[in-house]
């Protein structure tokens, strides 16, 4: 094979040239040559930016995953809590109570808040349910005294 440097200068150095002498096996040797001298004037080379350093090649190809949950908003039953606190407030006050926490999850949800607001919602729903079957067995109750 050929040599991979030329000789041109005066000052000796040691370089890896690589030869064939055996067709199935290729074999390297060192041998001196003398080193080229630098031209006297080298033109300023314009770099672009080829990426963060340390990485092979010139561009950097990164690939993004994006996973799009659709949630509905949290709901505040803020006319659930309306309904019961007007049916109900004679007897108990959960439904002051579930119209309350239904008011505090819709500011949390205006808020941005959507954790806060899906947790004061919730706390309104059981308000709701525990108020609406109060007052169900209440009125069932008073329509069997009435009618027996």
């Amino acid at each position: 094979m050929t040599n991979m440097f030329r000789d041109t200068g005066t000052e000796d150095s040691v370089v890896l040239v690589e030869s064939e002498e055996r067709h199935d096996e290729l074999q390297t040797e060192l041998r001196a040559v003398r080193a080229m001298k630098p031209p006297a004037y080298v033109p300023m080379q314009a770099r672009t930016y080829d990426g963060p350093s340390g990485q092979p090649g010139g561009s950097v190809l990164v690939q993004h995953t994006s996973v799009n949950i659709v949630t509905e908003p949290p709901k505040d039953h803020f006319i659930w809590s309306l309904l019961c606190f007007l049916y109900s407030h004679p007897c108990c006050c959960l439904g002051l109570a579930a119209l309350i926490y239904s008011i505090k999850a819709r500011d949390r949800k205006v808020a941005g808040d959507l954790e806060g607001a899906r947790r004061h919602g919730l706390t309104a729903r059981e308000l709701n349910i525990t108020a609406t079957v109060l007052f169900v067995i209440g009125f069932v109750i008073l329509i069997l005294i009435k009618v027996l």
